[in-house]
């Protein structure tokens, strides 16, 4: 996200190429404005929730492996992650309504492309280019508030809407993911071209553009942080398939780690730095980003095992599934009007040192799972459970990490919170993925035997073991990662309790802008 989206009003000053400064624009279609600037926020955040739903059905037509499988999620992912904070910067030089209607035009585009794939490569193509439209949009959309709205109630009122959007935007995607689904796995895909085309070409009449600013992007670290990132993640899920050992995954793994220290070693040298250091310097952020990097990785495997559990094992419909998630994100919602009324009364620690407690206890009852089990017993308890301690997590945590942020850094400070959780969903993935698969392994070897004697019965009989089997081994691998997952909220909740030292009275008195979505 750019430097300075969240800001009481643009530099003073003619801007270049004749962009107008908000006040001059003299708007009387505000709310077309709002509407487009939402709608594209809503494309960007439903897509993290819109594609869990069709898994299933994109590894049955497109013949994804399970290992190749969470590439469809991490893809995406890690191009969003790795460059939103580029997005942002690009945004600040050549203006962020031109920078903003690039990344919606190109996110439609790259939606089109998967939705015609024919193979695994096509769809992971696109996944990457709607990751990098999306880095182009979302830091540029809350920007682009505060150059076509003034200060004061209607800046305010954008906000509020932009937020809505944001946390709307995984209930929308669960729900529109199921229907659309139903129809065809390629029409969640379908659905985004026309909304990036619309609100482009609309963005040039009712969106302001914003001044340029001075300044030089930091390719080198963009380049060494994402590809790093990307080698690491590549690594972890190769050890699925090749084992620990392998020397290719050792060399992804380890070459990625070199990569990420390099991106370090740039960032703290550079003067224009995407992620500037003094942003980490402060103990109470760096813990904050540190957490949500855990919560992060534990929650996107979440949805991604849980989602294909419901769908394959328990033989839910696509349209069932999503509303089977629906609970989450009202827990969600409740838990975080707790959380924000708590905040004023309580230190943060404890809030969100409690929520990942309940966090854990919610993940640690999907261990408990089998292939009969039932949604109201199995499945529902826990969704509300760990929906619950979610966001008890987030707001607290949100407010930490842009505590004592400087004015000018308040956006980048926001922008490194939604990058470590898009990031560390990746990393999580790809870990967590690799045990499950490992786990699933180990299932059908035990197996074996019987499905050996299986073989020489009739034919019928035969195939209906199989799939037995496969519902055995795949619950057993989800249920040993979702173990693993309990025990990352328990570090997290450890982590925020020891090392969360900020105090209510310190953020009650901050002052600082916070962007929740």
């Amino acid at each position: 996200m750019s430097e300075d989206v969240i800001k009481a009003d643009p530099p003073e000053g003619r801007p270049v190429d004749g962009a107008a400064e908000p006040a001059a624009h003299g708007h009387r279609n505000l709310g077309i404005a709002l509407a487009l600037i939402s709608m594209a926020q809503l494309m960007v955040v439903l897509d993290g929730t819109i594609v869990n739903i069709a898994l299933p059905h994109i590894q049955k037509d497109l013949g994804f492996t399970n290992e190749s499988l969470p590439w469809v999620v991490n893809a995406y992912a890690l191009a969003f992650g790795g460059l939103l904070l580029l997005g942002g910067r690009i945004g600040d030089i050549f203006g962020r309504r031109k920078v903003f209607m690039f990344g919606v035009v190109l996110f439609g585009i790259a939606s089109f492309l998967g939705g015609i794939a024919q193979n695994e490569t096509i769809l992971l193509v696109s996944r990457i280019l709607q990751g990098l439209g999306a880095a182009a949009a979302s830091p540029n959309a809350l920007a682009l508030i505060t150059t076509t709205f003034p200060a004061g109630k209607e800046r305010n009122r954008a906000m509020a809407v932009y937020a809505a959007m944001s946390g709307a935007g995984a209930a929308v995607g669960l729900i529109l993911g199921g229907l659309l689904t139903e129809a065809s796995w390629r029409w969640t895909f379908f659905i985004n071209t026309p909304i990036g085309l619309v609100v482009a070409v609309l963005a040039i009449r009712y969106l302001g553009e914003s001044a340029r600013q001075h300044g030089k992007f930091d390719l080198p670290g963009a380049i060494t942080g994402t590809v790093g990132l990307t080698s690491l993640v590549y690594g972890l899920t190769n050890a699925g398939s090749k084992g620990w050992s392998d020397t290719a995954t050792l060399l992804y793994i380890i070459g990625g780690l070199a990569l990420i220290a390099v991106f370090l070693f740039i960032e703290a040298r550079s003067r224009h730095a995407l992620m500037p250091f003094r942003i980490l310097a402060n103990r109470t952020r760096g813990i904050s980003f540190f957490v949500m990097l855990i919560v992060g990785a534990a929650l996107f495997s979440m949805f991604y095992f849980l989602g294909i559990f419901i769908q394959n094992v328990l033989g839910y419909s696509a349209l069932k599934t999503g509303f089977a998630f629906l609970p989450f994100s009202f827990g969600i919602v409740v838990a975080a009007q707790l959380a924000s009324t708590l905040i004023a009364r309580m230190d943060p620690r404890w809030i969100s040192g409690a929520g990942a407690a309940i966090a854990a206890g919610g993940m640690f009852g999907f261990t408990q799972l089998e292939v009969g089990s039932s949604y109201l017993t199995g499945l529902l308890p826990y969704i509300l459970l760990l929906s619950f301690g979610m966001g008890l997590i987030f707001v607290p945590l949100t407010l930490t990490a842009v505590s004592g942020v400087a004015n000018e850094d308040s956006g980048v400070g926001s922008a490194v919170l939604n990058t470590v959780q898009q990031i560390g969903g990746a990393i999580g993935l790809a870990l967590l993925g690799t045990v499950s698969t490992n786990a699933i392994k180990d299932k059908f070897t035990e197996l074996a035997p019987g499905l050996a004697q299986a073989a020489q019965a009739s034919p019928d009989q035969a195939k209906q073991l199989q799939g037995q089997a496969t519902a055995i081994a795949t619950t057993h691998g989800f249920t040993i990662a979702f173990l693993v997952s309990a025990f990352m909220f328990v570090g997290a909740a450890v982590i925020t309790l020891v090392g969360l030292s900020v105090k209510h009275k310190d953020l009650a008195g901050d002052g600082q802008p916070v962007h929740m979505g």
